[in-house]
């Protein structure tokens, strides 16, 4: 991956991060200098499954969807990541190939990234962060765990409801209202549906009067209790 700039202090990823907050200003400061980011369009990847790579990855701008092929070719989104999400650390810390790959989505991605050795090193000299990564690493094996549960358990209408919801939260809805940040069909494989499965059910919500839809990807949630209530989420 080519080097482009150092982050500015505006547009850092250091401070959007949770874990790398409340780090010292020294340790903030010299974690800044060897941060670099990339600006990706929609469709191109920031590595492929079967690559390698030494470099811790955040998403500063923009929105990435981790995915797997199956043999037959289809795709299967695992992960969706929002700003401040970091990834790349089966790669980092194992010294392995990829097992995903990740494709930035909106029109404008811009990826911060951290070599291995400077994030190590940086790790060394600060316990309480090494401490905060390990929480956050711990955070995403339950994450991975619990998808994987629901993907088996809860009906089409909770798996929805539920993306719907973090669609809410991640894009921080103002008056309830966002503009959906995949396409239909990338929303039935990261639900595990299909594309038809998921119209039905957008149309179901709109006559419980749930959500409204301006367009094909303007959605307001008007019943955000309810909503939570079919996904499960007390």
């Amino acid at each position: 991956m080519c080097c482009n700039h150092c982050c500015s202090q505006e547009s850092s990823c250091i401070t959007s991060v949770p874990v790398f907050k409340g780090m010292k200003e020294a340790d903030r400061q010299q974690l800044q200098k060897v941060t670099r980011s990339r600006s990706f369009v929609k469709g191109e990847f920031i590595f492929r499954e079967g690559e390698h790579s030494e470099t811790l990855f955040v998403v500063n701008e923009g929105l990435i969807k981790l995915t797997k092929m199956s043999p037959e070719g289809k795709e299967q989104i695992v992960r969706l990541l929002f700003p401040g999400d970091f990834f790349g650390l089966f790669s980092l810390l194992k010294n392995e190939k990829h097992y995903m790959n990740a494709e930035a989505v909106g029109s404008s991605t811009v990826i911060c990234y951290i070599e291995k050795k400077d994030f190590l090193k940086t790790m060394e000299n600060n316990a309480e962060l090494s401490y905060q990564f390990l929480l956050a690493v711990n955070d995403r094996l339950f994450e991975a765990d619990e998808s994987v549960g629901l993907l088996s358990l809860l009906e089409v209408e909770q798996r929805l409801a539920r993306a719907l919801i973090l669609f809410h939260d991640k894009m921080i809805a103002k008056n309830g209202t966002f503009s959906l940040p995949i396409t239909k069909k990338d929303l039935a494989s990261y639900i595990g549906t299909t594309p038809e499965s998921v119209s039905r059910r957008l149309l179901s919500f709109m006559s419980q009067k749930l959500i409204s839809m301006d367009g094909r990807r303007q959605i307001q949630i008007l019943e955000l209790h309810r909503l939570k209530q079919i996904a499960g989420i007390s």
